[in-house]
């Protein structure tokens, strides 16, 4: 699953949501990412914007691989659900994408006036190959009542994928393989991108 998120990232297919961050993150020093994964975001966008980035994630794999191929970063296994290994106000930008949230550990690791960006998978995202799915984002925003949203975007977009990249997808969202050979097709990359700040 790691090796096949990383296939599709080199294919350019998350570049459109890495510039949606990168257009938040600009101003940031420090920042967070909560279920980094193989860090490709935060590594990313830390060499390309010059903060200091700090992952976590609990796969001790994806640390590892995110360690290799992005050493001027931090990163480390621990289960961000439960506890953030950082000190109280670390952080003036935190990020989640496509992970999962604690909002009690985000706001502690938060500076004053510090940022929190959720990305989700939006309704419409790989549509063609798990139909429609739900709208995360309300009630994303009620269960961070502790937070005041600033701004909501919609990054969207459609790649025309090969037969192996279509597999790849599969594989990253812990999908089968249908029964009959996969096709090249086109697929819906959409993520709803929330900003937020602790409500005072």
């Amino acid at each position: 699953m790691v090796a096949a998120r990383r296939r599709l990232h080199d294919l350019g297919v998350t570049r459109p949501l890495v510039e949606a961050i990168a257009g938040i993150a600009r101003c940031s020093h420090q920042v967070l990412d909560a279920g980094c994964g193989d860090g490709f975001y935060l590594g990313t966008l830390a060499s390309e914007i010059g903060f200091r980035g700090y992952g976590i994630d609990i796969s001790t794999r994806a640390a590892d691989l995110a360690a290799r191929r992005y050493p001027q970063c931090e990163w480390i296994v621990a289960n961000a659900d439960r506890f953030i290994p950082y000190p109280d106000g670390s952080f003036d930008l935190v990020w989640s994408i496509h992970a999962r949230m604690n909002a009690g550990e985000f706001r502690r690791v938060l500076v004053p006036g510090g940022r929190l960006l959720i990305a989700l998978p939006a309704p419409g995202d790989l549509i063609e190959l798990r139909g429609a799915g739900r709208d995360r984002a309300a009630r994303t925003i009620e269960e961070f009542a502790a937070f005041r949203l600033i701004d909501r975007q919609r990054v969207t977009h459609v790649a025309d994928l090969s037969p192996s990249a279509v597999r790849d997808v599969l594989r990253s969202i812990y999908r089968p393989f249908r029964s009959k050979p996969v096709e090249a097709m086109r697929v819906t990359f959409s993520s709803d991108v929330l900003l937020l700040e602790p409500a005072v």
